[in-house]
């Protein structure tokens, strides 16, 4: 069975970009539209991991082969800013989860109460600020999975958490991060065997998941920042007035590709090497 686990809809609030945050969404895709999408492009499951919101639920919760989760907001012991993918959440589990994401042992506490898988996303891409050496030893230590494979993410980023997992021993998630209708279903997860739900979820938390799909590239971004400025002028008809910054929006996802390709060879190579000294002593012991 398949499933895309990380999907946003018009439920997902408005974007983080400091001159749109006021008029712009992060996206514009409703939920019975990203339903009836993902379906067509053979998906088994679906779910929506809405930034810090499960109102799109309400339209959903009458399909059998929809399940809740939510992209939770937090930050590290440090403060570093990170999304967290909770999956097949109950609705009272919302509450608890947008009450306790402040305090990350909190939050950790509780989703290991309640025995909620949980994912650490698009770990090697630096939009969500700054990582410290730290943040990636309690990136192990904490997450019992990780994305691996994120439909908006480059190639290097994806391959970097696909190593860091390996290494981890941790279970690997894959899922398009849409934001549009256009990416939906082009990356997922798998659970090979399961023929229900609940086969899925249960193969999901034992690990015997496959990634499937495609990474980010310069194209596929440009196209949905292109796509999302269109929609926020047809929701909001004065801010046609901005078009001519859309001239620009090519130069800004070349330079912010750029940025995403130096920080996660920074970071994968950098964990990598930390690895390899923390076993070099293990290594010398037993000779």
């Amino acid at each position: 069975m398949k499933c895309d686990l990380h999907v946003h809809t018009i439920h997902s609030g408005m974007c983080t970009v400091p001159i749109f945050k006021r008029i712009c969404r992060e996206s514009y895709s409703h939920p019975f539209e990203l339903y009836d999408t993902l379906k067509q492009r053979g998906m088994d499951l679906v779910t929506v991991t809405d930034h810090d919101s499960i109102d799109a639920a309400e339209a959903l919760r009458r399909h059998a082969d929809f399940f809740l989760s939510e992209e939770v907001s937090c930050r590290t012991s440090r403060g570093t800013e990170l999304h967290v993918g909770v999956y097949d959440i109950a609705e009272y589990d919302h509450s608890e989860l947008q009450r306790r994401r402040g305090d990350l042992v909190s939050l950790f506490s509780y989703l290991d109460e309640r025995g909620l898988l949980y994912s650490i996303n698009h770990v090697y891409s630096g939009l969500t600020g700054p990582r410290a050496e730290s943040d990636f030893d309690e990136f192990a230590a904490r997450f019992p999975a990780v994305e691996t494979l994120n439909g908006q993410m480059l190639a290097v980023a994806n391959r970097h958490a696909r190593d860091f997992a390996a290494r981890n021993r941790k279970i690997a998630v894959a899922g398009s991060d849409a934001h549009t209708l256009t990416s939906l279903g082009r990356t997922y997860t798998q659970v090979s065997g399961a023929r229900t739900r609940r086969e899925f979820l249960e193969g999901l938390r034992r690990g015997g998941t496959v990634t499937v799909g495609e990474s980010g590239n310069y194209a596929k971004l440009t196209r949905a920042v292109l796509e999302i400025a269109c929609d926020m002028m047809h929701e909001q008809r004065w801010t046609f007035l901005l078009t001519p910054l859309l001239a620009g929006v090519p130069l800004v996802i070349l330079a912010n590709l750029a940025l995403e390709t130096a920080f996660a060879h920074k970071w994968g190579r950098r964990t990598a090497r930390l690895v390899e000294a923390a076993r070099a002593p293990c290594a010398l012991e037993r000779a």
